[in-house]
Formats: structure tokens, sequence, C-alpha cells
């Protein structure tokens, strides 16, 4: 499998290299596309009704839909949840064409981002299929495709494949970094330094638990200068390649600011300082939450969501990986695989650095190593089958324990939200209210606010205006729509509710009022 990636002099090469690999593999080919096939169903059937369309997604729908109308450059991302820092603007250039194609619907960018996540199936197959390789030539990788499968049909891999939002490119994007870093270090193949510069960039870009990648990459970085004495100066020229193209990803971040006086910078330096509610300085403070943060990714991405499973595998799991460690690993420190020190650096330093960490824990907090427990989960049956081959009969045996759980699990399984087409009812009835008027809009919801809906309206090119303090005169409108999603109306209150988008229209009464696919609509006019 290692001859088939990026190797050999030559397209012509290659080619005879990746057929000759297909008519030896057949069986594993077939099964790998059915893999595929069911990952991708999970992820797009009823997409446009199943995709989370919240404030979120409408914000990016906007900058993005600006960029492409407007040619309105964009120079930073997101902003975080914690810290009131600003993630890099790469997600956005990555969702543009996904939204151009499909007409400036938002199912654009959450198709765009459901492909990706059959290319993460795809991916770790492939990555398990060369990190642990058949023992003979045309021999079924079964270990591999069980892991495939098993990322394929994960609940929560699902959830984070099908909506456009910038951490659910991340298990595509980490397992890319951590397997270019491999290539450098295992394979002496110096070019995947460009590849890791992109993709950690973009990792980063992301979400910023990207940074839990660094002393992993760093450490192999290091290993693969110390090891490459003969060839040091294209190792140390390639680097320096790769950091050049990682400055300039990372170039509209550092503009904007020096443009805003380090506003970043400033709130980055005050998140690892103010370690009261943050961060705790100490990796060894993380030892009392290992276990459970172990438990808790384990019964998130392996075992369905379902928590006694979860802890059971997460048991298996750490148990058969230190019997290997054990009894064959470490009797000889210079034969040690070097995969198994690759995914294992992988997921301790995500461990102490999750357990420094003192905020809830997400789970898209876990997609920087999405993939590493079911690479584990690969290596450790690949190891066992090599010993014995009745270990096959129990991969089997667990893959499909595992996959009952997730499909039980599945997603798909619940009704489907159908934000979206909330979002554009909505829209459409304050349009057929409105005509050519300027109007405002506040949204009363407990975890939502007004760019789900503003989207459309921006997009179908109504008066929405928002109101500036600054400038009230200018953008304050005769006519309010208060969307509230509240489950009791009762609480809703629109005249008088505290909400900046409310407070600013001024004094005001309810002229009229809707139901619309579980929200109520209200049109406030001011008070004479």
């Amino acid at each position: 499998m290692e001859k088939i990636a990026l190797t050999g002099g030559g397209d012509n090469f290659m080619l005879k290299k990746i057929q000759t690999w297909v008519r030896e593999n057949k069986v594993e080919l077939v099964l790998l596309t059915l893999t595929l096939i069911v990952g991708a169903f999970l992820r797009l059937y009823r997409i446009s009704e199943y995709m989370t369309f919240l404030g979120d997604e409408g914000r990016d729908a906007i900058i993005v839909r600006r960029l492409l109308v407007d040619f309105d450059p964009i120079l930073i991302g997101p902003g975080t949840s914690i810290g009131n820092m600003f993630l890099g603007p790469m997600y956005y250039y990555f969702i543009a064409p996904g939204l151009l194609f499909f007409n400036f619907s938002p199912v654009g960018p959450s198709v765009q981002i459901a492909l990706f996540g059959v290319a993460t199936i795809f991916l770790v197959w492939f990555v398990a299929r060369e990190w642990f390789p058949s023992a003979r030539k045309g021999q079924v990788a079964w270990w591999a495709l069980a892991a495939a499968f098993l990322y394929a049909t994960a609940p929560t891999a699902i959830i984070f494949s099908r909506a456009s939002w910038n951490p659910n490119i991340m298990p595509f994007i980490s397992l890319l970094s951590i397997f270019s870093i491999w290539r450098v270090w295992s394979k002496k193949q110096y070019k995947w330094l460009l590849v890791l510069a992109v993709s950690f960039a973009f990792a980063l870009q992301s979400h910023y638990f990207g940074l839990l990648l660094l002393p992993t990459l760093g450490i192999f970085w290091l290993l693969g200068a110390v090891s490459s004495k003969n060839t040091n100066k294209m190792y140390m020229r390639y680097s320096l390649y790769a950091l050049l193209v990682f400055a300039f990803l990372m170039s509209p971040l550092a503009i904007f600011d020096i443009r805003h006086n380090f506003l970043n910078l400033n709130a980055m330096k005050d998140f690892f300082t103010m370690r009261q509610t943050t961060v705790s300085a100490r990796p060894w403070s993380a030892l009392p939450s290992a276990w459970p943060i172990i438990v808790d990714f384990t019964t998130r991405l392996l075992a369905g969501r379902h928590e006694a499973v979860g802890r059971l595998v997460a048991f298996v799991i750490a148990g058969l990986t230190l019997y290997a460690m054990a009894f064959e690993k470490f009797k000889n420190i210079k034969k040690f695989y070097k995969p198994w020190l690759v995914i294992l650096s992988w997921l301790g330093f995500a461990i102490i650095g999750l357990g420094v960490f003192k905020q809830q824990i997400y789970d898209h907090y876990y997609g920087f190593f999405f993939t590493a427990p079911f690479l584990l989960y690969a290596g450790i049956f690949s190891y066992l089958i090599s010993k014995k081959n009745w270990w096959a009969l129990l991969l089997a045996l667990g893959t499909a324990f595992l996959g009952y759980f997730n499909l039980v699990n599945s997603p798909l399984l619940d009704p489907p939200t159908r934000q979206l087409q909330r979002a554009q009812a909505v829209a459409s009835l304050i349009e057929s209210q409105t005509g050519e008027e300027r109007f405002n809009l506040a949204v009363i919801a407990e975890r939502n606010y007004e760019d789900g809906y503003q989207y459309f309206l921006e997009r179908d090119g109504t008066g929405v205006t928002d109101i500036d303090p600054l400038r009230f005169e200018e953008t304050v409108s005769n006519q309010l729509f208060v969307v509230c999603e509240l489950a009791d109306k009762g609480d809703c209150d629109p005249t008088h509710n505290a909400k900046a988008e409310v407070a600013n229209f001024g004094w005001s009464k309810i002229e009229r009022e809707w139901d619309v696919q579980g929200v109520r609509v209200y049109e406030l006019k001011h008070v004479q």
C-alpha cells in the first residue's frame, strides 16, 4: 500500500501501481466503496432538512455572499465562544464555491462539508491501510475497513458532517496534518511539509484547539530533522518553504491584528494568563481528568454515544493497547512500531490539553483527534490478528457490536429540525408584508440570533436594516419584525424585551402577529 501513495517515477508509473493494486485487492475495493456509499447516504440524506441553520450559519453565509457579490475581502473568520478571539478566514474562502455552485443556497456549503466527511472516511481507511499493512499481497486489511465503517456510521461524526460550521472540517484536516508529518518523518518525503503547512494553517483557522496538534507535529518534525543527517539541507529547505506557506496563509489574521491594536494577541494572552477560569499551567493537573476524558470521547466517537458501551470499550481498548505495548512493542525500543508512537502521542497530548482546560468540553472540541480512536482500533486488531488468526473473529464481532449501536443511535432516526425551511418561511412572510419598505429585525431565542433569517432577507434584496445607535436616525425604520422562538410564547413580550435589537427600536406596539412553523412573528410599530 505504501507504494501507491505519491511514490514512483512519474504519472505512468503511479497509474500502473494503482491498477496493479486494484487487481490484487478487488474485494477490499468493493467493500471500501460500499462503506463510502453508506457514509455518503448517512450524511447527504435529506441534508437540507437535517442541517443546522441558525445564527452562526447565517452569519457565515452573509459574509461569504458579500465576498462573492460585492467582492468584499475577508481578513478574519468567526469569533470564538471563549476568549473573545477570532479565527482566520480560510473557512470562508473554502465554502465560497459551495455557496456559489448552489446559487447562494446555504445547502451548498453543507453538501460540501458532507462530501468532506466522506473524504475523511476514505482517509481513515487509507491511513490505517498504510500504517498497518496486510501481511501478504492481496490480503484484505479488515482492520482498516472496520475503522472506516465505524467512522462512516458514528453518530457524532455524522452530525458534524452535515452542516456548514468551521469546526466540522477539523477531522479531515487534523488527520491530514498528522499523516503529513508521518510521511516526512517515516518516509523521508519532505514535500509533505508543504501539505503539512496548508493543513495545519487550516486546522488553526478551523478551531483553536488545533493548537494541541502542535506538540505532536513539533516532536516528529524534530525527529525527522535528526534522522535526515544525509539530506539535512533538503529537509531544512522544505521546512523553510513550509514556514513561508504557513505564514502566507496566516497573514490575513496578522494584518487584522496589526490594524486592530493586536486584539487577537491580547485576547490569547488573557486566555492563557487568566488561569482561574480557562486553563491550568500544570500539565499534571490533567491526570485526574484523563480517564473520564478517555471514556467520554470513546463514548462519543466509538460507542454510538451509549455511555455504558463507551465505558466498556474504553476499558477494552486501553487494556489491549497496554497489552500490545508491554508484551511486544517495548521489547526492543529500536523497533518500536512508528504508527503507534504517532497515535499515542496524538491522543496523549489531546488528553493533557483537554485535561488542563477548565471549561465545559463539547463534542466538537474533539475534532482535532476525531479519527485517532478509529486508527487506534485498527492498529490494535492489526497487531492481534498478526499474532493469532482467531482475533479476526473478535474484530468482526466487535465491529458488528459497535456498528449496531451506531446505527440504532443514528441521527437519521430523529425527526429533521427543518431549520433552513423555517428561516426561509419566516423570511418569505416578512418579505410579503414589507415590499420595498425598510424595516428592522430582532430574534428572541435561547440559542439563536438574527443572521439565519437575515441571510435570506439580504439575499432577496429586502430593506432589512440593522439599528446602529451611533446612526440612529439613519438606521431605525417605522417597523420592527420580531421572531420569537421561545417554547412558551407568553414569555416573548416583544414590546418590552431587553434585547438590544428590540430596545433600540424604542416604544412600540404590536401591529400584527403570525405563527410560522413553530415560531411566532410580530410586527411592531412605533407608539405615536
